[in-house]
């Protein structure tokens, strides 16, 4: 079982001898005001759950976009702050982005780009010239951060997600002693999809700078080497699962991501989640009721609306349940500088208006749509109290929201609903398996939770959570960096 006392004893017996850094968009700390003062704060993120113990083992760097409002007044010339405040263990070296590259690297590539053509959702990409001469100018700055903090040791940089795409073959051929790896965190799509994107020869190239590129399951990663094979020369090794491209050869592998089971469990069975627990059935008005939950960002790729028609449809097939049912939806807004995500919020906004219109009785309507970001006790009180779950991602690199309504019931009860087309449905095979784009699949997956008997719900749930808690975020971190330790790392002599 990998834990987080195992993962620092890795890093400190094997990888004592070299320097991390690891890149990524998103910061592990960030500083903003609040309340008249400044308070660094860490984002909830797994990346950052499982990489920030390994940096305080080892004392590395973490290289990330500044977003905070008081990040620049909390570094210091270097751009650069010890992290956590209150015990320094690691540099956090932050990259500064003006508002036009934010525009053309994050929101233009990166997610009008790359986000909606690796996730088949049918939604159409929007391929702008002047947001790649952005997001290659990005990375250069980010490569430029890199370079600056080396020094003469052995060095592995670790970089995160699509955002940084063009970043390792810039590292390697600045300095080609580094070994360089890389975790995409979202789907990889098939090679006639990826064949639409204009630039897809510079960014094929970009990522086989990676010694390792990691991705969440094996079908992305047999997609990734389909696309090299048809796409670019290069020599494509199916068995072994690595490209040689200009005698330089990257290992490709799957490395699902997951969460601290054994925390979440303790926090979810903590005085603070039973006292949301509480408030939440009185606020809310829920005792008695038959409740539903889901938990999302407001993004296309969730499958929201295609959720809330579905509890129409399961309403409409079961009146039974009209004022005994309630389906919670917590939607986080996200990216609503771009067009497409701010009319999905209208979208669903309509929706909910008039189910509930369709459907109120009294003081009961069925949908109950929060709007707004929740905290994890939060969260974990919803889990609690919810007889199902449902993740209808349309497509999905793992999702982590399935999991964590796992870990969450310690009760071994509740049932999780979740979409063929997602990561995780690979690990969690004793959920209910659905296909999103079918109202018919998941209304009938609802009334298939609300009615399995107690033993088999606790029969699946017991089976849930052993995959959850044995393939841990520690687990993943773990699997990655031993990968690391096959390759040679050397003394960066060519320094600038």
């Amino acid at each position: 079982m990998w834990n987080s006392d195992s993962l620092i004893k890795l890093m400190n017996s094997r990888f004592k001898d070299c320097r991390i850094i690891i890149v990524s968009n998103r910061e592990p700390y960030i500083h903003r005001h609040h309340n008249g003062k400044i308070e660094c704060i860490s984002p909830a993120s797994g990346m950052v759950t499982a990489l920030d113990p390994i940096l305080k083992a080892c004392g590395g760097t973490w290289i990330a976009h500044g977003s905070g409002d008081a990040d620049k007044s909390s570094v210091g010339p270097d751009d650069s702050v010890m992290v956590p405040v209150d015990n320094p263990k690691y540099k956090l070296r932050r990259v500064w982005l003006t508002k036009e590259q934010e525009k053309g690297y994050y929101y233009g590539i990166s997610n009008e780009s790359l986000w909606p053509l690796c996730h088949i959702t049918f939604t159409r990409p929007n391929f702008n010239p002047d947001h790649w001469d952005i997001y290659q100018k990005v990375n250069s700055l980010f490569a430029d951060a890199v370079i600056q903090e080396l020094d003469y040791r052995p060095t592995f940089v670790f970089i995160q997600d699509y955002h940084l795409a063009l970043l390792p073959k810039m590292l390697k051929d600045r300095n080609p002693n580094l070994i360089v790896a890389q975790f995409w965190h979202i789907p990889w799509p098939n090679r006639e999809t990826f064949r639409a994107f204009p630039w897809k020869e510079k960014l094929l190239e970009g990522l086989l700078g990676n010694d390792l590129l990691g991705f969440h399951i094996r079908h992305h990663c047999l997609n990734f080497l389909e696309t090299v094979d048809r796409g670019i020369e290069a020599k494509v090794d199916q068995e072994k699962f690595e490209i040689t491209r200009n005698s330089k050869t990257t290992v490709v592998r799957p490395f699902p991501i997951s969460i601290d089971f054994e925390q979440h469990e303790i926090d979810a069975n903590s005085s603070i989640v039973k006292n949301y627990i509480n408030k939440f059935l009185e606020d809310f008005e829920l005792k008695g009721q038959v409740l539903g939950i889901g938990i999302d960002r407001i993004d296309y790729t969730k499958g929201i609306p295609e959720r809330l028609m579905a509890i129409n449809f399961f309403l409409e097939n079961h009146p039974e349940y009209v004022e005994g049912f309630t389906f919670i939806q917590i939607g986080v807004p996200s990216r609503s500088y771009i067009d497409l995500y701010r009319n999905l919020e209208d979208q669903i906004d309509d929706l909910v208006e008039k189910i509930n219109w369709k459907w109120q009785k009294g003081s009961w309507k069925p949908l109950i749509f929060l709007k707004g970001h929740y905290n994890q006790f939060e969260l974990m009180a919803f889990h609690r109290l919810s007889q199902f779950c449902l993740v209808t991602s349309l497509h999905d690199g793992l999702n982590l929201v399935a999991k964590e309504f796992v870990a969450s019931r310690s009760d071994n009860d509740g049932v999780l609903v979740l979409s063929q087309f997602t990561g995780a449905a690979r690990e969690l095979t004793s959920a209910l398996l659905i296909n999103p784009f079918s109202i018919e699949e998941i209304s009938d997956a609802i009334f298939n939770a609300l009615t399995m008997s107690e033993s088999e719900r606790k029969k699946r749930m017991l089976k849930l959570r052993e995959v959850v808690s044995q393939n841990n975020i520690y687990r993943w971190a773990g699997k990655f960096f031993s990968a690391l330790l096959k390759f040679e790392v050397q003394e960066l002599e060519d320094l600038p």
